[in-house]
């Protein structure tokens, strides 16, 4: 089963401390047990451009904007047995500490909607 772990900053969360961020030690953790697929950090909004097709022609803005305090700071493709799975390894992402995690479930092309 594959998840989508979107790693958020949230200005609502405990303070970053770097000497306390164990990602080192998540990241050798989640590539022994084989579950870990891809991920990056990722550049704040400021860099980020929004594309949209309407018309027969792209718009591209600038943005993300929105009213929300908290940003996709980053993102991991978990490969795991279950839901249950993808929720313990999260739980140890150093920025579910210091920020916010999502999972998403991937919806394998294909594939029927199932919740």
């Amino acid at each position: 089963m594959e998840f989508l772990m979107l790693v958020l900053h949230d200005d609502d969360a405990e303070p970053y401390v770097e000497a306390e961020d164990n990602i080192a030690e998540w990241g050798a953790e989640v590539g022994e047990r084989g579950v870990w697929v891809a991920g990056d950090r990722l550049r704040p909004p400021e860099f980020a451009k929004t594309v949209r097709f309407r018309d027969d022609r792209p718009y591209v803005t600038d943005g993300p904007f929105s009213e929300s305090k908290e940003w996709i700071a980053g993102f991991d493709v978990l490969e795991v047995r279950d839901l249950d799975e993808a929720i313990e390894i999260a739980a140890k992402h150093p920025m579910a500490r210091f920020g916010r995690i999502v999972l998403r479930k991937a919806w394998p092309l294909g594939e029927g909607f199932d919740r």
